[in-house]
């Protein structure tokens, strides 16, 4: 989430800091610095909502949106930390570091002019929100957001399906691990859960397609189903209850007629005296 959003879920509590009598801010500031707080409130929502997203499935310009709005919330704290800082005295002030910050801003905030005041870095900031919030309204970041954009690339997780364990290299040890834990004798346990953990393109799914298949041998009832990152709980169920049983469920169910609910039904009848 931090990698998305930045520092904006933080800089909402720094301004109202600026508010508290020791700042002295003069009244037009103050109002400044509640506003900004609010618009600022807003932008971390909207940037949760890119962060819900996976990375991969986001529009080209929701990315870079959100780039420029993580990049530019660091420069914020920066401006506001240097400023608290030098008001309060607690540690040697640095004169140079707000100006630092300013430059380092760049084109983020007025190319070329460097705010020595924080009224006039808070109006500097205010106009850079107000352009990003006007640049997503342009590109209807929200409904980009909403609607991921449509991709052709092809789920790994279906090749490593239909991989032939014969051309598979080294995975015997693991599998027969798992096959280990999976089928090794508990008391009072009638469900075991056994999780494969790692980054992406490890062979995940590869490695429980095999154990799948060594021990649906002497299995009559089991389903193999991929799930992935967002997944549709009702495609989850209907691809369990047709795996559990092909021949019927692929030819008597409708299943564009059934809801979350009646398949969690159907399935639970189906399982009922199977254990």
């Amino acid at each position: 989430m931090d990698l998305v959003t930045g520092a904006l879920g933080l800089l909402p509590s720094k301004l109202l800091e600026l508010l508290k009598d020791e700042y002295k801010l003069q009244k037009g500031v103050r109002v400044k610095v509640q506003s900004l707080s609010l618009e600022l409130e807003s932008m971390h929502a909207a940037l949760r909502k890119v962060a819900a997203v996976p990375w991969d499935q986001l529009d080209e310009q929701v990315k870079v949106w959100a780039r420029k709005v993580r990049e530019a919330s660091y420069d914020m704290e920066d401006i506001l930390d240097t400023f608290i800082v030098r008001v309060d005295g607690h540690e040697q002030a640095d004169p140079s570091r707000l100006n630092r910050a300013m430059k380092k801003m760049g084109d983020l905030f007025s190319k070329g002019k460097a705010c020595r005041e924080i009224s006039c870095a808070i109006e500097d900031i205010r106009k850079q929100l107000q352009e990003v919030t006007d640049r997503r309204a342009r590109y209807s970041v929200d409904d980009l957001v909403a609607k991921p954009a449509a991709t052709t690339s092809i789920d790994p997780r279906l090749s490593a399906l239909y991989t032939k364990m014969s051309q598979l290299v080294g995975i015997e040890e693991p599998r027969d691990k798992v096959i280990k834990m999976l089928t090794s004798v508990a008391e009072d346990m009638e469900t075991k859960i056994v999780s494969i953990v790692g980054f992406g393109e490890l062979g995940k799914t590869t490695l429980a397609k095999a154990v799948y298949e060594n021990l649906s041998q002497d299995v009559r009832f089991k389903a193999f189903v991929p799930v992935g990152r967002n997944p549709d709980l009702k495609t989850v169920l209907k691809d369990i209850i047709i795996d559990l049983d092909k021949q019927r469920y692929t030819t008597e169910l409708n299943f564009t007629i059934l809801n979350e609910r009646q398949r969690i039904d159907e399935l639970r009848e189906f399982l009922k005296d199977k254990r």
